[in-house]
């Protein structure tokens, strides 16, 4: 009922807004987009370079509609209930909340599989990989196309209010807050710790009532939405990448001409590379705001990483155990992540002789 009293508002606000242009400056398609954040966003900012390309490129054909700060759909459920309705043509999300429609895609969130960005850009390049995951979704869904994965925000570390996390054992009891999604809530069961669902905008208000001692996130979101106000450590564990999912309503995308499914493609391109990029940088100014406003980093050394690593090992037989179609996803994955660790490491190797 919120998700449509928010679309027929909308689609109000967008038949206002036509009735005052001619028909002659109308787009061909109007892609409407909701995000969770608000315009001081990456991801905000990614979308207006995803509209400028393909608005430009295709002379006005296409035209994006943005809804900033959960106004159009509140969680990923309501949202992907849009796009399957649709009402919402372009989605971003997590690794998590796509498990509630394809319970394998969820496996991508899994700790510790990926070593680091050039291994994670590797193999979410890899085309046979992402093509088995557009397969999966659309058999899933019917209409919701996978189109790539960026990066979206660095990689989730333990971040705290008091008591640090340096070992396995320091989770113990600990309420952490997770995105609402059964594969993080179980790492952190797995760990000892009590998971705590709770959407993005509550998250700050959480950490400062004490309704958890700490989150999983990267240090650039930590910074941006403030929560070092309340966060005093964070543990550069690297439990997880975290990939940004960027899909299109696969009816929306069809109806269109080849050459703007292309030019509507590279925009989705362009997205990927700015958000591969944004954490890179922005992490350093991230962890110096996190310092200055008196935040400890702890780094691990590759003997206390494992600890964590051995900790959470359980995690791939729980995965495979939720659905017998999950072992299959899963060896997809890591024959990718195989193929690519050794690319990289023959890349590296041909570089230093």
């Amino acid at each position: 009922m919120k998700f449509l009293k928010h679309a027929l508002a909308a689609s109000a606000l967008a038949l206002g807004l036509a009735s005052g242009a001619s028909a002659q400056e109308e787009p061909e398609f109007k892609l409407v987009t909701p995000l969770a954040t608000g315009e001081d966003n990456y991801n905000y900012q990614a979308m207006q370079a995803f509209r400028n390309h393909v608005f430009n490129k295709s002379n006005g054909r296409v035209d994006i509609e943005i809804y900033t700060g959960g106004t159009l759909c509140a969680s990923g459920r309501e949202c992907f209930e849009g796009m399957q309705a649709g009402l919402v043509d372009i989605y971003q999300s997590n690794f998590g909340e796509p498990g509630n429609l394809w319970p394998a895609f969820a496996g991508l969130d899994l700790p510790y599989m990926l070593r680091d960005d050039q291994v994670a850009e590797c193999v979410f390049d890899n085309e046979e990989f992402m093509a088995s995951l557009r397969k999966g979704m659309m058999e899933q869904t019917g209409n919701i196309r996978l189109m790539v994965i960026s990066n979206s925000g660095g990689w989730r570390n333990f971040a705290t209010t008091n008591k640090p996390i340096l070992k396995p054992e320091d989770v113990k009891g600990m309420k952490l807050r997770t995105i609402p999604a059964e594969i993080q809530q179980e790492l952190v069961r797995q760990l000892g710790g009590a998971p705590t669902g709770i959407s993005w905008p509550e998250v700050y208000t959480s950490l400062a009532t004490g309704v958890v001692e700490g989150t999983k996130n990267g240090i650039t979101d930590i910074v941006t939405m403030n929560f070092h106000e309340h966060l005093k450590h964070i543990t550069l564990d690297g439990h997880a990448y975290m990939g940004g999912t960027w899909f299109i309503n696969n009816d929306k995308f069809m109806a269109m001409d080849e050459d703007l499914r292309k030019i509507v493609f590279e925009g989705f391109e362009v997205i990927e590379q700015y958000l591969r990029a944004y954490p890179k940088y922005h992490d350093v100014k991230s962890f110096k705001a996190f310092t200055d406003a008196g935040g400890t980093i702890h780094s691990l050394t590759n003997e206390e990483k494992a600890a964590f690593r051995e900790a959470a090992s359980g995690m791939e037989e729980w995965f495979t155990s939720q659905d017998p179609a999950n072992q299959e996803f899963l060896d997809n994955y890591k024959a990718a992540i195989a193929q690519c660790e050794a690319d990289v490491d023959a890349k590296l190797q041909a570089v230093v002789q």
